[in-house]
């Protein structure tokens, strides 16, 4: 059965193709980076009308390299929540035209679960039930995979993602965007014990996590030496920072992977290619003594293989959209896809 995954949730047109859940025979990703790059982030606006530009071409390109005509295609997969409601309406109405053109069935996928799928492109041998790290610039989640189509939300952020704390931090640093990608990158030159920082806790729900007090943190910091004169070494505090950081999403994840007796982990969302992340999860893949799964580093970020990866499993679970199939900004991962 061959998938065609329409992603528009955020800044990336995506389309791929996707064979029986597992293979990827074509991944197509325009990106608008550089063009938000000039108001160092993403402006929903121009992140709509860019969509709009390019997806009939995308669609067209993944078709054309993965050698499939749409009459060789099973269903059509598209990304209906969470995001920035007028790009996801692209994706949405798109694939909805297509698919009352063609008569194929439509398929509305979570974007959160898709990129826990984007583990099974890369792992043929991962199947549920695991524990997954789900991060991303505007989601942080400790998630059960029970099955394909049944997660369990264990644990969240109170209030910023660990990659919208990246990146802010970033942007006081003076750091370009997209931020936390370079502040990964600056970090790996610097001393991650040079500055002391928080590691904030959710009173009474100790998997949770709360980045904002530690974001403040570095900016007080920021902000204090600038008062003073001082110079701070931009390298040493993204060290430090990215420390912290990823010190309050493992030790969490350890802790519920030794609540639920998880037999495999895995790790996905934008924020899963963070260097430090990878390592400190391998590691404790190792003292658990479990086996880890993270995605290739290309499929880490926002694309259409994932969405057509979940959206075989949606499929085969009976998720059908019709014709008044919405986007919404926000949407529950555990939540079914029944609309």
């Amino acid at each position: 059965m061959i998938i065609l995954g329409i992603e528009t949730s955020c800044d990336e047109t995506a389309a791929a193709l996707v064979e029986d859940g597992r293979k990827v025979l074509s991944n197509v990703v325009a990106s608008q980076i550089e063009e938000h790059k000039i108001y160092g982030g993403v402006v929903p606006e121009i992140a709509s009308r860019r969509h709009s530009e390019a997806i009939s071409a995308v669609v067209e390109e993944a078709l054309t390299q993965g050698g499939i005509s749409l009459a060789q295609v099973s269903a059509i997969a598209v990304t209906c929540a969470p995001g920035l409601i007028g790009a996801l309406l692209v994706g949405v109405n798109f694939a909805k035209g297509l698919a009352l053109s063609t008569g194929l069935p439509l398929t509305p996928v979570h974007h959160l679960r898709g990129h826990i799928a984007a583990n099974y492109l890369c792992h043929p041998e991962l199947e549920p039930p695991f524990l997954c790290l789900v991060v991303s610039g505007g989601h942080s989640h400790i998630v059960m995979v029970h099955s394909y189509t049944q997660l369990e939300v264990l644990a969240r952020t109170r209030d910023d993602a660990a990659g919208e704390a990246f990146d802010k931090a970033a942007r006081a640093m003076g750091i370009p965007y997209p931020g936390g990608v370079e502040l990964d990158r600056v970090a790996e030159s610097g001393d991650p014990h040079a500055y002391t920082l928080p590691r904030p806790r959710v009173e009474g729900a100790p998997l949770d996590f709360s980045f904002s007090g530690l974001k403040t943190a570095a900016l007080n910091l920021l902000h204090n030496a600038a008062q003073k004169g001082q110079t701070v070494h931009v390298p040493d505090l993204c060290a430090s920072y990215r420390r912290a950081v990823v010190e309050c999403l493992v030790e969490s994840f350890r802790a519920a992977a030794l609540e639920t007796g998880a037999k495999a982990l895995a790790a996905a969302g934008g924020v899963s290619a963070n260097r430090l992340l990878r390592r400190e999860l391998e590691s404790l893949s190792r003292e658990l003594g479990r086996p880890l799964y993270v995605p290739e580093l290309n499929l880490c970020g926002d694309n259409g293989a994932m969405i057509a990866a979940q959206g075989y499993y949606e499929y085969q679970g009976g998720v059908r959209g019709g014709m008044d199939l919405n986007a919404s900004p926000q949407w529950e991962i555990s939540q079914a896809l029944t609309v």
